[in-house]
């Protein structure tokens, strides 16, 4: 089928970092069939007169000050005066200063309990010209996505129109438990930075999506007829968890999205704030400004990832400027181990427990920070064994699934005589998602209780786990991806919701209101 654009773009606006993936139609398919998408380097500040192009953008806006601008070594190649900035520089020097920065703007963006069109960013912020809203601050990431893209793609260029990021195919990646108000927010954000053809894609399904590709011609030897494939995805503020069903009919391969979990504003930024009170408790002397505790959050956060990746360092030196006059003075010094780490991580977020042993709704656990309602139950691993609970519940229940479905379950039911778990649905794989799962000490953890709930007695079994070699960018691979399904080419997972967004063109006469939209599947 002909390519409606030049490229096809997946994004991924995540709540910690975004990314871009694409697709050249122009450019002759791989040797194996597969499309070429490439991941798009965003060039940002990393520091003040510093552009550098990585391959993600943190999802984090700064208000500069005045004084910051008059310097000039502020300026971006398609901006001299960016206000506010995004990335890199944005997540550094904002948490120094935490009243002109703005985060987890998708967390808010799924809170309906405040208006997501106000100025409420950054939270408690005094100053409203130095505020934003949840839909603005998610427009202003797609901005930048859009303006890096134009800089590099379209500037200087005879067909430069066809090339600009707003006349491209995009697919925009939501959580899929997000409600569609939300989605429409979203909508809301990509019509605001100029975006006029989107379709929006669950998370869980582009990260499968991205597996998909790369295993595009070993599918049948990595996943047999009936299976289920769990999809854990948990980033920096959100989880969620997918299943999907594997179809072999004829010697085709086919999947089919057959559940969902709720909305959970739980992920990475939970372990960095139970970190912060862990240090917070080592420094009991000391009285914690809001400036030191936002720095506290994000060394915590660089010092987690740094002790779980190199297993040669079993600590890492915190240390907080004073406030005031006395900034070095007054500075305060301690450590964080991977002990603490893993020990944080693994009894608070991650433990093994019984299989009837689901999240108590009416536990309360200071995870309440920055005015978001984070849930009260940090153990993931307890949320996904009530999704399992869930899903067995709704298959064995719903009758468009047949005689088929009913059997699986029984089948589950049956010989669980040590650890019965007959309540829960069995996933024979699992799919990791999200930056929380880049340490093999989360991944494991989760196999380990999935194992221990259905375990046999007399008998071994762990689920299959299947990767995604660069988990990082999946998420907007897979949507790159999907964008060439929706042209007939590729595979398509049945069952899910995607939607395309038609978006009016014409200038200060669109609304959410009249945004048009139909089922793309």
């Amino acid at each position: 089928m002909q390519a409606r654009s030049s490229y096809l773009v997946g994004i991924d606006l995540g709540t910690t970092n975004s990314a871009l993936a694409y697709v050249d139609t122009q450019e002759p398919a791989a040797a194996n069939d597969a499309p070429l998408i490439c991941v798009f380097e965003v060039p940002q500040l990393v520091v003040e007169g510093e552009v550098r192009a990585l391959p993600a953008l943190p999802s984090f806006l700064y208000f500069v000050d005045p004084h910051e601008l008059a310097h000039d070594n502020l300026s971006l190649p398609w901006d001299a005066r960016p206000n506010p900035v995004a990335g890199v520089l944005a997540r550094e020097q904002g948490a120094l200063v935490p009243g002109r920065q703005v985060s987890s703007a998708k967390s808010w963006l799924s809170l309906a309990s405040v208006d997501r069109t106000a100025k409420i960013l950054p939270w408690g912020a005094s100053n409203v010209e130095q505020a934003c809203s949840p839909v603005e601050a998610s427009a202003r990431y797609l901005a930048h996505l859009r303006d890096a893209w134009n800089y590099r793609f379209a500037a200087g260029r005879e067909d430069a129109d066809e090339l600009r990021f707003e006349r491209q195919e995009i697919v925009l990646t939501v959580p899929a438990s997000f409600d569609e108000e939300a989605r429409e927010l979203t909508v809301e954000a990509a019509r605001d930075a100029g975006i006029e053809n989107l379709t929006l894609l669950e998370e869980p399904l582009a990260a499968f999506y991205a597996w998909i590709v790369a295993h595009r011609h070993e599918l049948k030897r990595q996943l047999k007829d009936n299976q289920l494939v769990l999809i854990c995805d948990v980033g920096g503020g959100t989880s969620d968890f997918s299943l999907i069903r594997v179809r072999i009919i004829e010697r085709e391969v086919r999947f089919e999205r057959t559940a969902t979990g709720e909305h959970l504003l739980l992920g990475g930024d939970n372990v960095d704030l139970a970190l912060v009170r862990r240090l917070e408790a080592k420094l009991a002397s000391a009285h914690l400004t809001l400036r030191q505790r936002n720095a506290l959050q994000r060394q915590c956060c660089a010092a987690k990832e740094r002790l779980l990746s190199d297993l040669t360092i079993d600590r890492v030196p915190i240390t907080l400027l004073g406030s005031g006059r006395a900034v070095i003075g007054n500075a305060l010094a301690t450590e964080l181990t991977r002990e603490e780490v893993v020990e944080t991580l693994v009894e608070g977020f991650l433990p093994v427990t019984a299989p009837d042993d689901l999240p108590a709704r009416d536990r309360r656990i200071a995870l309440r920070e920055l005015g978001l309602p984070y849930a009260s139950e940090p153990a993931i691993t307890k949320h996904l064994a009530q999704f399992l609970a869930q899903a067995a519940t709704a298959m064995h229940s719903d009758q468009g699934e047949g005689e088929r479905a009913e059997q699986r379950v029984a089948e589950q039911i049956a010989g669980q005589t040590s650890q019965p778990a007959a309540h829960l649905i069995r996933p024979d794989a699992i799919l990791f998602n999200g930056g929380f799962f880049a340490p093999d000490i989360t991944r494991e953890r989760v196999v380990e209780a999935v194992a221990h709930w259905f375990r046999e007695k007399g008998k071994r079994w762990r689920p299959k786990v299947i990767v995604n070699e660069h988990p990082e960018s999946a998420v907007a691979v897979g949507a790159a991806y999907y964008a060439q399904v929706r042209l007939g080419e590729g595979m398509r997972i049945s069952g899910g919701s995607a939607r395309g967004y038609y978006i009016g063109v014409q200038a200060g006469a669109c609304s959410r209101r009249r945004m048009k939209c139909k089922p793309s599947a």
